[in-house]
């Protein structure tokens, strides 16, 4: 039995992890974990697939740590088509919102009213408009926090 990523563990013992997809086949290993600005939550994992060297952001949501891997409940095509924002970057709360689509995931709603230009990407009820993610890549970088 397998837990959610988001609170039962480390967000830096996922770097380096195997990824599989839900039907088993290894979709590549964890290269960065990002975490959401306001919450420090672990969202998204970048996940070298080996193909072209290109990363998929895949979510840490419905993923569970199961035998050492990462288990990605999406088939493997769908996690190889998902956008490519390249690592090692802030994703801005548009590029957070078109993972969120790709997968068909619902938009997690915030305790206060989305921040920023409400007319900016499309940005609507339920849409955290003014937040973004921060990278983990071997340490936790925290919201505002200097890469170094």
């Amino acid at each position: 039995m397998g837990g959610t990523v988001q609170t039962d563990i480390d967000p830096r013992s996922l770097i380096g992890r195997k990824a599989f997809d839900r039907d088993g086949a290894k979709i590549g290993t964890v290269d960065e974990v990002y975490l959401d600005d306001e919450t420090g939550e672990p969202e998204w994992a970048a996940v070298r697939t080996g193909l072209f060297s290109r990363d998929a952001f895949v979510p840490l949501e419905p993923s569970e740590v199961v035998d050492d891997t990462l288990r990605v409940p999406y088939e493997r095509a769908l996690i190889k088509d998902a956008p490519d924002f390249g690592v090692g970057r802030h994703l801005s709360p548009e590029q957070e919102l078109q993972l969120y689509h790709h997968y068909g995931l619902a938009l997690p709603t915030a305790g206060s009213p989305p921040t920023g230009d409400a007319g900016d990407a499309g940005s609507g009820p339920g849409e955290r408009a003014g937040e973004g993610l921060g990278t983990v890549n071997g340490s936790v970088n925290g919201s505002g926090g200097s890469g170094g």
